[in-house]
């Protein structure tokens, strides 16, 4: 620390006697300076330690490692909201864990060993956009490996106007990514981007590793984490129209029956005929599966409609929760509800959706629905997958979009959410936007947002910051009762009175006289023919 001070004074002094130098009067000294001119030396020195602080930090040869973690809040991860959290010790037990062998010492550690973490390299091609964007999408893919069980060792950006055909990253740079695989020993490449088959096997054959791309990545990450029935089957319809295009074989496995001109080769009887490639049975057996997932899935969306039509029919307000990975959804539904979910400092920890019912502060009644993550590039095949369960948002009457207030890159997460919103036809619905993680993140970027964006709620789901104005702002978002009636129920018809209660209605004023219960409430156009012997002419 004091080397780093001196060293700085030794700046300082010789900034000065530069500007004495060049002075044309003669005899100056340091102290004749203005005050102005000191300060100015100051901040230029000051100035030049930021720019080298953050150039260091994203310096490739570490700069991408703890992304998970940085691209988050800093503070603790769960709330007195969040409940016991149950179902997280089940999913980190079976996490890979860094410096352990995958080699058995003893056949007895096969039921309990744990593997260690893969060892990976981050490949990612700047086309557009800034500098700062290329590293931010960087960052977020190296986030995104961490949550599937990695180890982020180095990264590297190449700058081209498109994606080689044969290799995506071009010939050159792919032996310099070879290089550094080979230096830092690590067992996969990951791709900031779809690879196309072709760059797959070019770019494997050069760096001699496994090459994963990112939508792979995110299809790891969906299968480790999908917990209902409806989900697993969902990523795994996702997974096999990923694969399907991208099957390969070598040699002689990729024939199950033998051509007629093999059998001289020692093939031997039985095998002779037309045969059918191990390739074309294993693409037949996945178009079998998908079509058989499809059904599944098909049968189950009609629960989840009959649902929606009870609410619907009873007009239940419904709110749903969208937002980027990470933004912390699951958390404020747990601030909003107390439901418990489960909540994760990872990306996308939640993807089967739940549904809690709410109360206005008023007592209106709404439902209020917390939705799967969405990330840049998202993959098409897991819109198409999980467009049931986005239906919740399409169907909703308002919709939370959750923003992380701290993340570097606010702006391109709300336009990534609302690229998928708009592929569910969710885009017309009216929308609050609410800057969760408040307490860290920038004062200037929440009034930047606030600025740029009409309805605008600043939040912490961790501190409850916020949650007062947001709630009231879920109370006048939603559609509200419009038909103001006022009743006489007579004593012996309470339950009258007890829907009124329990319904979509909204009382303003109620009373106990001789004759009944004197009520004044608002309610839906579809409830009050019900209500019309009950009507009070006083």
């Amino acid at each position: 620390m004091w080397v780093h001070w001196h060293t700085m004074v030794n700046t300082a002094s010789k900034e000065i006697m530069t500007i004495n130098n060049s002075r044309p009067a003669a005899g100056s000294t340091p102290t004749d300076l203005q005050p102005e001119e000191i300060q100015g030396v100051i901040d230029r020195i000051l100035a030049k330690e930021d720019a080298a602080a953050a150039k260091q930090s994203v310096n490739p040869a570490g700069g991408y490692r703890g992304q998970a973690q940085a691209l988050s809040s800093q503070a603790a991860e769960h709330s007195d909201y969040d409940g016991d959290q149950q179902d997280l010790a089940d999913r980190r037990a079976l996490r890979r864990v860094a410096g352990l062998s995958t080699e058995l010492e003893d056949v007895t550690e096969v039921e309990y060993r744990q593997l260690r973490l893969e060892r990976v390299v981050l490949a990612g091609l700047w086309t557009e956009g800034t500098a700062a964007d290329a590293e931010n999408s960087l960052r977020e893919l190296a986030a995104l490996a961490e949550t599937a069980g990695s180890e982020v060792l180095d990264g590297m950006i190449q700058r081209r106007l498109k994606p080689d055909p044969g290799t995506f990253l071009g010939s050159g740079k792919a032996q310099e990514l070879k290089d550094v695989v080979m230096a830092t020993g690590a067992d996969t490449v990951i791709v900031d981007s779809e690879l196309s088959p072709s760059q797959r096997r070019g770019l494997e054959d050069i760096v001699k590793v496994k090459v994963i791309d990112r939508t792979a990545l995110i299809l790891d990450i969906f299968a480790q984490h999908a917990k209902s029935r409806e989900g697993k089957a969902q990523v795994e319809l996702a997974q096999l129209e990923y694969l399907l295009p991208r099957l390969r074989g070598w040699g002689e496995s990729m024939s199950r029956q033998a051509g007629g001109q093999v059998g001289s080769a020692g093939a031997g009887m039985g095998s002779r005929g037309p045969g059918e490639t191990k390739i074309e049975l294993d693409r037949r057996k996945i178009r079998t599966r998908m079509a058989k997932l499809r059904r599944e899935i098909a049968g189950m969306k009609p629960a989840r409609e009959t649902k929606r039509a009870n609410r619907q029919r009873n007009e239940i307000p419904s709110v749903a929760i969208a937002g980027y990975t990470n933004a912390g959804k699951s958390s404020l539904l747990n601030r909003l509800t107390d439901a418990g979910v489960l909540v994760e400092n990872a990306l996308f920890a939640t993807l089967d959706p739940t549904i809690r019912r709410a109360e206005t502060p008023d007592g209106l009644g709404y439902t209020l629905a917390d939705t799967v993550g969405f990330v840049r590039s998202l993959p098409t095949q897991l819109v198409e997958a999980f467009r049931s369960t986005l239906e919740e948002v399409a169907d909703a009457d308002l919709v939370l979009h959750v923003v992380d207030a701290s993340h570097p890159d606010p702006e391109g997460q709300i336009a990534a959410v609302r690229s998928v919103l708009a592929d569910v036809d969710a885009r017309r619905i009216p929308e609050i936007i609410v800057l969760n993680k408040a307490d860290a993140a920038d004062p200037f970027v929440i009034e930047r947002l606030r600025q740029r964006e009409a309805r605008t709620v600043v939040v912490s789901a961790r501190t409850g910051r916020g949650i007062d104005e947001l709630l009231q702002a879920i109370s006048e978002g939603i559609p509200r009762p419009g038909v103001e009636l006022e009743l006489l129920v007579p004593y012996d018809r309470g339950d009258v009175v007890s829907r009124l209660h329990s319904q979509d209605a909204e009382i303003l004023q109620l009373d106990h006289e001789e004759s009944g219960t004197r009520i004044r409430v608002k309610v839906r156009d579809s409830l009050a023919p019900e209500l019309e012997p009950f009507l009070s002419h006083a």
